[in-house]
C-alpha cells in the first residue's frame, strides 16, 4: 500500500468541538529496530512486545477556530504547560498535514503524562506518539464515520511513525511486526501489525523494568539512528535482524523459551555494539546495567529458571520471564536485582493488546 492512500476524500461530518482521551503503551522490540531511512522508515524490520503498564494517557481537546492558516496548540505536560515540546509536536503536525488536512482548521489543547519516567528508555516517544495518533484519529473518524476499525488502526499506526518510528508498534497487537520482510506476509515499512500466531506462554508474559537509570539519556534515539549511515557494520546488521525476525516468529509460534532467549539476548547487546562502533560512539549501558546481565545469566544457568533479558536505547534492563516462573523470579529481582536500581525502584509490567479509548 502507497502512502498516498493514507490520504482522506472529502469527510461528510463536521464537528466544532469535543475531546478524546486514549492511552497507549510503550513496547519492548525484540528484534530492534535501529537506523532509518526517508520519511521515518525503519533500515529493517522489528517485532515488539506492547506492554500493559507503562503507557501514556493523552486527552485531545478541540475546538474550531476561524482562520486556518496555521497550527495551532499547547502541550501540557502532567498538568503543566511544556513549551519544550512544541518543536517535536509542531514537527509531526507538518508531517501528518498531508494525511490529516483538518490539523490547520482547529485549536488543539494536549494534556498528557506518562505512568513511567519520560526519557528514560522506556520509549517514551513511543507511547507518546502513538496516544496522540489514535485520538487524531478519534477526530478523523468523527469526520469521516464510515471509518472501520482496521482502518484506523492501520492508519494510526503510520500517523504513529511519523511522530516515532517505534510508536507504530504502540497502536494495537500484543505482539506486532513493522518493516518490510520477505517470509511475512503484509509486512510494511508503513505501519505495525499484529502478529497473531504466538504460543499460550506468550499470552501472559512478563516483563518487569528494572531502573537503572531514571535521567534523560545522553544521545536521543534520533541521532543514535542516524549514526547507522556509513555504520562500518550497517549491512551486516540489517541482514541479521532479516534472519532473526524469521527465528523470532518461529520461536513465538512453537513457544520456544530457549530460542526466544537466545535471539532476545542478542538482539539487546547488538543493539548497543551498533552504538558502540558508530562514529562517534557512544555507550548507554551503566556498570549497573552490565551487573545485572550477569546476574541474570549466572541466576538462569543455576536454576533452569527462563528468564532472560532485554535493553532498549538507555541503561534500564527489562526482565522477561513466563508468568508461571512469576514468584521465583520477582524474588530473585528483590533479593539480588533491586540494590543496581536507581533508589531501588523498578515496574512490573506485562504483555498487552495496545491502545485503549478512555472517553
Amino acid at each position: 500500500m502507497p502512502d498516498k492512500a493514507f490520504i482522506p476524500s472529502a469527510y461528510t461530518n463536521t464537528i466544532e468541538k469535543g475531546s478524546f482521551t486514549w492511552s497507549a503503551p510503550s513496547n519492548i522490540a525484540l528484534v530492534k529496530y535501529w537506523g532509518k531511512k526517508g520519511k521515518q522508515l525503519p533500515a529493517n524490520p522489528s517485532i515488539s512486545l506492547t506492554l500493559n503498564n507503562c503507557k501514556t494517557i493523552t486527552t485531545l481537546g478541540f475546538e474550531k477556530k476561524e482562520n486556518s492558516g496555521s497550527f495551532s496548540f499547547e502541550l501540557l505536560f502532567e498538568g503543566q504547560l511544556k513549551e519544550s515540546f512544541r518543536p517535536k509536536i509542531e514537527k509531526f503536525f507538518e508531517r501528518i498535514e498531508e494525511y490529516l488536512p483538518f490539523l490547520k482548521d482547529y485549536h488543539f489543547t494536549i494534556d498528557t503524562q506518562n505512568t513511567f519516567p519520560h526519557s528514560s528508555g522506556i520509549a517514551s516517544s513511543a507511547s507518546g506518539m502513538a496516544a496522540l495518533a489514535v485520538n487524531l484519529m478519534s477526530l478523523e473518524a468523527a469526520l469521516n464515520p464510515l471509518m472501520t476499525e482496521d482502518e484506523f488502526n492501520q492508519k494510526a499506526s503510520f500517523l504513529a511513525r511519523l511522530g516515532s518510528g517505534s510508536a507504530c508498534r504502540s497502536v494495537s497487537g500484543n505482539v506486532v511486526i513493522w518493516g518490510d520482510h520477505d517470509e511475512t506476509a503484509h509486512s510494511s515499512n508503513l505501519y505495525g501489525f499484529a502478529f497473531e500466531g504466538f504460543h499460550e506462554v506468550f499470552k501472559t508474559y512478563q516483563d518487569t523494568i528494572l531502573l537503572v537509570d531514571k535521567g534523560e539519556k545522553q544521545v536521543s534515539s534520533t541521532l543514535g539512528h542516524d549514526l547507522m549511515h556509513g555504520h562500518p557494520f550497517a549491512q551486516q546488521r540489517f541482514a541479521q535482524a532479516h534472519d532473526n525476525l524469521s527465528l523470532m516468529k518461529e520461536a513465538l509460534a512453537k513457544g520456544d523459551l530457549e530460542a526466544f532467549i537466545k535471539i532476545t539476548e542478542s538482539e539487546a547487546l547488538t543493539l548497543h555494539a551498533m552504538m558502540m562502533t558508530s562514529m562517534p560512539y557512544f555507550i548507554l549501558m551503566k556498570p549497573n546495567t552490565l551487573e545485572i546481565i550477569n546476574k541474570i545469566w549466572s541466576f538462569r544457568e543455576q536454576t533452569g529458571v527462563p528468564v532472560c533479558f532485554t535493553l532498549d536505547a538507555g541503561a534500564n534492563v527489562h526482565v522477561l520471564y513466563p508468568e508461571n516462573v512469576s514468584n521465583k523470579v520477582l524474588d530473585f529481582i528483590k533479593n539480588e536485582l533491586v540494590g543496581y536500581c536507581q533508589n531501588s525502584q523498578y515496574i512490573c509490567d506485562e504483555i498487552g493488546t495496545g491502545a485503549v479509548r478512555i472517553n
